[in-house]
């Protein structure tokens, strides 16, 4: 027995001292490699939206997928997780801080600090060792929740609708207070990721690259003010998968909700729709034969369930530096796979309510009432934090925030058209 630890021991002593000798020579070569792609890196265009285009030389992504066949490979066949690390750490850090500011450069580091995500938070077993895939009859899906502790009983109903058989749980807590999660049951083995007054499209952005979740069939990004009552997810999936929706929503309960869109507007004697009709009241025009968002093709952003390919592209959509990812729902239609009238639709059988609690920023206090009274009515405890919102008087910091939104808004279509304007290979498919 002691000899076999001894045995152990200095097989990892051997592994540590060949991984530091290897990374030695990396950060030498990265630094080469840096010098001779920044030589070449004049003849790259970047589009605006996420998009990078080139003639004769490599794409940074396509010099990751270099890394990855060559070095990375291997080195999952082996289950050898120690020494990727000291290769991506030499060679982050060999990256100038005035090559930093280059597009293609950071796309580069992006690529790489996805591998490094992938190899340390969802791929790695113990010891480093890669796990053994488990024989399952269908394909897990994700559920994930920009999260702050104030919600966290209505967080808690909204986790325990998803089978943890069907379902990984991912918190993206907004205002660090992890700990506080530790006593709900599921907490353990849910997946929490931390840093304060962000939005859930920056959790996305940054720790839902697609590679990363291209094990789950179906992504879940929801609000964490979302009533669950009268949602099953084994009926909605059965739902989408029957109607071939690419991109779709659970209806709002216009009787308890905030609707923004009629569109989202709960159908009372239907299973599915894909279109509204809005010929008075506020909102935009919508006829029967409208073939534009919102009046078709379109889901609101509080609850969006993507398919595995269209999160692929909806992710590259999502931009970097704006954190409310305002007038992406708008363009959400390209990611459809076909059809964003057919491939994109509100289940109105499995319905939810949505509570609209401002978060970032504070509240306000008439809200707090009308979100009290909700919660007491569908047998929510507001004491124990679960949807109500602080009672401090309105904020200048939820004014800023909104006035950010709309600075977003105008500051993504703007790159939008200008990204269609420039690329003289893109055609609208819908028009």
């Amino acid at each position: 027995m002691v000899d076999t630890k001894r045995r152990r021991s200095l097989m990892i002593c051997s592994c540590l001292t060949s991984a530091f000798i290897l990374s030695a020579v990396l950060l030498v070569g990265s630094a080469l490699l840096l010098t001779n792609y920044n030589h070449k890196q004049s003849h790259v265009g970047l589009q605006t939206i996420g998009v990078v285009n080139t003639t004769t030389f490599q794409t940074p992504c396509e010099v990751c997928e270099e890394f990855s066949s060559s070095i990375f490979a291997p080195l999952r066949e082996k289950g050898t997780i120690i020494f990727c690390c000291f290769f991506l750490i030499g060679f982050l850090a060999n990256v100038d801080v005035r090559y930093r500011i280059n597009a293609c450069l950071m796309e580069v580091r992006h690529c790489l600090e996805v591998l490094l995500l992938e190899l340390l938070i969802w791929k790695c077993g113990s010891y480093g060792a890669l796990p053994k895939k488990k024989n399952s009859k269908s394909p897990m899906n994700l559920l994930a929740i920009a999260v702050g502790l104030k919600q966290k009983g209505n967080v808690d109903q909204i986790v325990k609708k998803f089978p943890p058989a069907q379902f990984v749980v991912m918190l993206f807590h907004y205002d660090g207070k992890v700990d506080g999660w530790k006593d709900l049951e599921w907490s353990s083995s849910a997946i929490h990721v931390s840093a304060i007054n962000q939005t859930k499209w920056w959790f996305a952005k940054r720790f839902l690259h697609p590679d990363v979740v291209s094990e789950y069939a179906y992504i879940f990004l929801w609000d964490e003010d979302i009533g669950v009552e009268n949602f099953r997810v084994g009926r909605y999936l059965s739902i989408i998968k029957e109607e071939g929706l690419q991109i779709s929503q659970p209806a709002i309960d216009p009787d308890k909700s905030e609707v923004h869109h009629k569109i989202t507007s709960r159908e009372k004697r239907l299973k599915v729709h894909r279109r509204a009709v809005n010929l008075r009241g506020t909102g935009r025009r919508c006829y029967e034969n409208s073939t534009e968002p919102p009046c078709t093709g379109w889901v609101e952003m509080m609850a969006p369930v993507f398919s595995r390919a269209s999160w692929r592209c909806a992710w590259y959509m999502i931009q970097n530096d704006l954190i409310h990812a305002w007038g992406l729902d708008f363009q959400l239609g390209y990611c459809a796979q076909g059809n964003r009238t057919a491939n994109i639709g509100i289940v109105d059988s499995e319905y939810v309510v949505h509570y609209g609690l401002p978060t970032l920023g504070g509240s306000a206090v008439n809200k707090t009432s009308e979100v009290q009274g909700q919660a007491s009515k569908h047998g929510t405890s507001p004491d124990k934090g679960s949807m109500v919102p602080s009672t401090s008087h309105p904020s200048d910091d939820r004014d800023a925030v909104r006035k950010r939104s709309y600075a977003e808004l105008e500051i993504f279509k703007n790159r939008w058209k200008k990204a269609v304007r420039e690329d003289k290979c893109w055609s609208n498919p819908f028009q």
